[in-house]
């Protein structure tokens, strides 16, 4: 009788499915190719590509729901809004979850910043069930401070300033990039310094 041929060890058997996963290029074999927009999202793929226009507001700490920095869906290891705006490290956004995924980057050409969806917007809400009509809400920043005048003053202020352009409906309404690639150009300069310095643009 002829003797069967000896099984492989448990570890040569790993080693032998790792290698055909590397030679035959199946997905997630090495992580390569994950971009940091899907490491964000913990391994979801946006759903949402290209350009829309959408009405651009911005928030604070004196008007967040409650005052402060806290956010509906953190996303990566960030507690509470912030972001500097590169790609790696996007500002926080608000809007419908039905307009986009959690943890979504966008590009915002006229902020040169990227931003990623980790808030809710009641506003944005209404909007998008009523008409389909997109409105993001950017994270200008502020800090405990913000809740009193002369900053809470200044804070809002800046968010005036830097809202674009006047409703859902507006025909001047900026143009933005979802799903954006990682090399745009990006300023990295606070929206809103407190006490009350508002960035003057790029």
């Amino acid at each position: 009788m002829r003797k069967s041929a000896p099984k492989p060890s448990h570890a040569l058997s790993l080693s032998i499915v790792a290698l055909g996963l590397v030679l035959f290029g199946i997905p997630g074999a090495t992580g390569a190719g994950a971009s940091p927009a899907t490491q964000h999202a913990t391994g979801a793929v946006p759903r949402t590509t290209g350009t829309v226009q959408a009405f651009m507001t911005l928030y604070g700490y004196t008007d967040n729901s409650p005052p402060g920095t806290d956010i509906a869906h953190p996303c990566g290891t960030r507690t509470g809004a912030g972001g500097t705006g590169t790609y790696a490290d996007p500002v926080t956004f608000a809007t419908d979850v039905k307009e986009l995924p959690w943890c979504e980057i966008i590009y915002v050409p006229y902020m040169q910043r990227y931003f990623i969806h980790e808030d809710e917007c009641s506003e944005c809400d209404r909007g998008w069930n009523k008409a389909h009509l997109y409105r993001f809400d950017m994270w200008a920043g502020g800090d405990k401070a913000s809740v009193h005048q002369s900053e809470k003053k200044a804070l809002l202020g800046c968010e005036s300033t830097w809202t674009r352009a006047n409703s859902l409906r507006d025909k001047n309404n900026p143009t933005i990039t979802l799903d954006p690639p990682s090399d745009l150009p990006v300023t990295t300069t606070p929206i809103f310094s407190p006490p009350g310095t508002c960035w003057s643009g790029p």
